[in-house]
């Protein structure tokens, strides 16, 4: 019995010179979410209208949890300016290579944000207008939805306070009770 052996069927590969191409190559993108199109629709005259407008998960990300709680303990009964300058530093301080790289490694970051103790942020009321605020504040700071007075700070503190690094730092904006610097 003669058994067909399979042919072995060799391929050359030869380098070709690279193509450029002098127009804009467009990929079609898949059909995007509800949520996507929703969010990408958002549009409003001021920051309140935005905050009402965006939607949040109930559960977020380690990440977006660590800003929102830093926006929630740092400024949920300031003005929505001043939440959102907050959640900037944040944001601002995490691009920074002086800071750690993620929002959580920042709001951690030892003796940086009085309401952490002993490394944990406490209980958030999860139920809290405050806090869905708060969650809201920080999508719209993480996604660059509307621009901050204090969009290039790094620090800030409460008017009540005068640390004395502030004398060395650029003020950029007072927003309610928290002065913001670069």
């Amino acid at each position: 019995m003669d058994v067909a052996q399979p042919v072995q069927e060799t391929v050359e590969i030869v380098p070709q010179q690279p193509v450029f191409v002098s127009e804009e190559v467009v990929q079609p993108l898949e059909d995007a979410s509800a949520d996507e199109i929703a969010d990408s629709e958002l549009q409003a005259s001021t920051l309140r209208e935005l905050v009402g407008k965006v939607t949040t998960p109930d559960k977020l990300s380690e990440q977006m949890h660590c800003l929102a709680g830093a926006v929630y303990f740092e400024s949920r009964g300031e003005p929505l300016d001043g939440q959102l300058a907050v959640a900037q530093v944040v944001i601002n301080r995490s691009e920074d290579r002086r800071w750690p790289a993620s929002y959580c490694g920042v709001v951690y970051q030892r003796a940086q944000f009085s309401f952490v103790r002993g490394g944990r942020m406490p209980q958030i009321n999860k139920s809290s207008n405050a806090w869905k605020r708060a969650k809201a504040v920080a999508k719209i700071a993480h996604e660059g939805l509307w621009e901050s007075k204090a969009s290039d700070a790094v620090y800030f503190h409460a008017n009540y306070v005068r640390p004395g690094w502030s004398r060395r730092k650029t003020r950029l904006a007072q927003i309610d009770t928290h002065i913001f610097y670069r």
